[in-house]
Parts: structure tokens; sequence; C-alpha cells
């Protein structure tokens, strides 16, 4: 079931952002009076799942969902149908239209998915609203679970003040992603503040070597459940928070480690919070200075009722929304341009991260969940816009930048040249497309 949810959110998620994209190149393409072949979800090599042909275009769904497209008469495209393009120009195909109008075809697509994101970003603001905690209500300090962080000296307890230069007022998920692209963070320790340089190859390291999560919210420890040879299953209850063992406090999971370490093969006594009453409970540490208990999941009423944390949510009215979004969906265009330049520096070793279906597929959660779906594709949205506008023949930026070419010079390339960068982009394209799917089977292979 939980494979059938992740699939549905992929495919579906897919299905927009590709219908919307082609839909793009399609409208401009009928109002310019320019004939369209066919419009297909999925690629249908050989065959098609679903046709019909309505006027001059075929529509249909195909059965490899690495993409869609639209075929316009008169276009150097993916096809390499070159057949026709022998023929004399038609006044319906593209290659006789004027280039201003053959650009705004060729944007369509991408303009299409900038404002899709843009859109979602005000639609999830006005629903959802913008939920976060303060930074100042961090006030014991952030939870480092990945190794490289430690190495390059970021630890448990340290307060975040800074990244960049920039001040952290808000504590949200996406500190995460501008730590791993930072070059300095500001860190408070024990009431002394450090700067904390990051290697130029962490992200490297991170792909690597411990792709857990950067930093988090210290969490209670409160019992989840037990392990089959614990000796406290008797003691201990479901739900139950630790406050101390033998008087040490247990205020955080993390700490559990530390503490326990001293009592390795002894009894102790720890106090837990039952029912809002703390409550005295005799405890058998192991030999490996562990209890045999694991943690629960801990919701966010959970924690402000605990008294952890304050959670808050702002609310926007609709107009208020707007300029909410907008601004989202401008940070997270530059987020995900920062990433691609650090892919493209090898330096970095951002480029071990690149994935390809696998990897878009394993970001959907295995459960429903309609604002993480539409977050998502918003995300993907922008990303297959930016990636769309790269300057590489087979791409609508490679069209864009022979169009842009022929606009400034007067020169239009000719057809022979166009078919053979057609062919170059194309070689290019599935390089880059085995590259990231290749990734994705080298990472499940190796178990990361």
């Amino acid at each position: 079931m939980e494979i059938a949810i992740k699939l549905s959110q992929f495919l579906l998620s897919l299905s927009i952002l590709i219908i919307l994209h082609e839909l793009g190149h399609f409208i401009p393409a009928k109002l310019f009076k320019t004939r369209v072949e066919k419009f297909y979800l999925f690629f249908d090599i050989k065959y098609s799942l679903l046709k019909k042909k309505i006027g001059e275009t075929e529509y249909g769904i195909g059965w490899l969902p690495l993409g869609g497209y639209v075929k316009i008469s008169g276009m150097v495209d993916e096809s390499m149908d070159t057949e026709q393009l022998a023929q004399e120009p038609q006044p319906w195909e593209f290659r006789s239209k004027p280039a201003w109008q053959r650009l705004i075809i060729m944007l369509g697509g991408v303009t299409v998915n900038f404002i899709l994101a843009f859109i979602i970003y005000i639609g999830m603001t006005f629903f959802y609203g913008e939920k976060y905690i303060n930074n100042s209500e961090v006030k014991d300090g952030v939870w480092v679970q990945n190794t490289e962080l430690e190495k390059v000296g970021i630890k448990t307890g340290d307060k975040i003040v800074a990244i960049d230069g920039k001040e952290i007022v808000k504590f949200e998920p996406s500190v995460n992603l501008d730590v791993l692209m930072a070059k300095t963070v500001l860190v408070n320790r024990n009431g002394e503040e450090k700067t904390i340089a990051i290697p130029q190859n962490f992200i490297g390291k991170f792909i690597d070597k411990d792709k857990k999560e950067l930093i988090a919210l210290r969490m209670p420890f409160v019992v989840g459940g037990f392990a089959d040879d614990s000796k406290n299953k008797e003691q201990l209850k479901v739900k139950d928070v630790f406050v101390s063992v033998n008087g040490q406090s247990l205020k955080y999971y993390d700490q559990a480690a530390s503490v326990l370490s001293s009592y390795k093969g002894k009894e102790v006594t720890a106090i837990v919070l039952r029912d809002g009453k703390e409550t005295p409970v005799k405890l058998i540490v192991n030999q490996e200075g562990k209890m045999g208990v694991g943690p629960a999941q801990v919701t966010e009423s959970s924690l402000e009722k605990l008294g952890y944390y304050k959670f808050s949510t702002e609310q926007f009215g609709l107009f208020e929304s707007i300029p909410v979004g907008i601004d989202k969906g401008f940070a997270q265009l530059g987020n995900y341009w920062k990433q691609l330049k650090l892919i493209f520096n090898p330096s970095t070793g951002a480029y071990k991260g690149v994935g390809g279906f696998a990897a878009i597929y394993n970001i959907f959660p295995d459960y429903w969940s309609w604002e993480a779906f539409w977050s998502i594709t918003a995300l993907l949205s922008i990303m297959l816009g930016v990636m769309n506008l790269l300057p590489i023949p087979a791409l609508d930026g490679g069209h864009v930048m022979f169009l842009l070419y022929e606009m400034i010079s007067g020169r239009k390339p000719s057809d022979k040249f166009l078919e053979r960068a057609q062919m170059v982009g194309f070689v290019l394209l599935i390089s880059l497309l085995l590259f990231a799917n290749g990734n994705d089977i080298y990472k499940a292979i190796i178990g990361k």
C-alpha cells in the first residue's frame, strides 16, 4: 500500500507538470496558427496506451513515463523527422513563423512551469499558512546527527545564530539546506560565539559517507517500543517521558548514550513522566549501555504540551498570500540555481547527489499528504523550468539560444545545422539521464 501511495503521488505530480509544460508550447503555437501534429503525455515509442485525433492534432498517452512532448510541424525536435524539412516551407509550419513567435512558443513551457510553482506557493500560503519556530525558542541548541557535520565542528547543543552572515530568525526545515550549501555558520556554544567554516567538498562527503539529517530539533526521550530482549518491558509504558536517570538529567534523547554509559550492567532509578506525574522506576542497563527501549515519534502538539517548543503558524489572507508566495517561489528558485552551480563545480562533489526518476520517486512520502504533494510538485516545477532553460540543443534552452542568435545576427541557422545540433544535444541529454539514473542504481546497490 505504501508503494502504491508513493507511486500514485509520483505519477500524478509528473503528469501535471508534463501536461502543463507541453500546454505552454501548445497554446502559443495554436495562437500563431502553427500546426501541432501530436500532444502526448509520456512517450509513445512504437505504440501508445491511448490516442485520439481531434482536428489536426493526435492526443495520447504513451507507455514510457519519462516525459511528454508536442510535435510541431516544421520544427527540428527530438523526433528527428527530417522528411517534412526536405519539402518547401508551408505557412502553418514552425520554421515559417517570425523569430519572435517561435521564441514565445519555445519559452511557453518553462514560463508555465515557473507560473505554476508561484501559484502553488501562493495557494499553500493561503491554505496552510507559514509554520515555524522562532529561533529563540531553540534554547538548548540543535541536535547534530550527522557525523560529517560533527567533524566540521558543529555539535549537538550549538545554537545556530547565522548562516553566511544572515541571521536565523525562524528555525525551519530549510535550515538544513542552508547549512549544506553554506561557507560559514555562526554558532553560540555555551554563551560563546564561534564561526565554523564549511569545507567546499562538504556536500560530497555528506553524499558519500553520512546522509543523516544535518541538524534537527532536540527531542525528549519518549518510550515508543521495546527490543525483544529488553528487561524493562514491565517497568516502562509506551509514551513514558524520561526526566532523569540516577539523578542525572535526561531531558533529550541525544543525552541517553552519555548518561547510560556510566551504568553498564547496573540497575538504575529513572524518573519518567507518566500521565502528567513524575514516577520513579527501577530499570536495567545492559552491558552495551542500553535499556532496550526505542524512542517514539513526538508530535508538535506533544512538544508544546511538554513545554519543549512553541510552534507558530502565521495565517494570511488571499491578497496577503500573493507577495509571500512569490517570495517563497523566488527563494526556491535561488536555492535550486545555487545547487545547480555546485553540481557543475567538480570540487564540491555535489554531482554525486544527482538523481534520476528513482530519486524523484523517493522524495514523496509513503502516506498521502496534499501539503507535501503540492510542496514537492512546486519544487519539481521549478527544477523542470530551470533544467529546460539550459542552453543544450534538444532542450527548450537550446532552441531559445539559436533563436536569440537569429534575432541578434539576422541570420537563421540552416536546417542541417539544427539537425546536427539536435543530435549532439540528444546525446548529451541521454548521457545526463544515464548518469542520473545510474547514480540511483549505484546508491541502491550500495544501500545508500
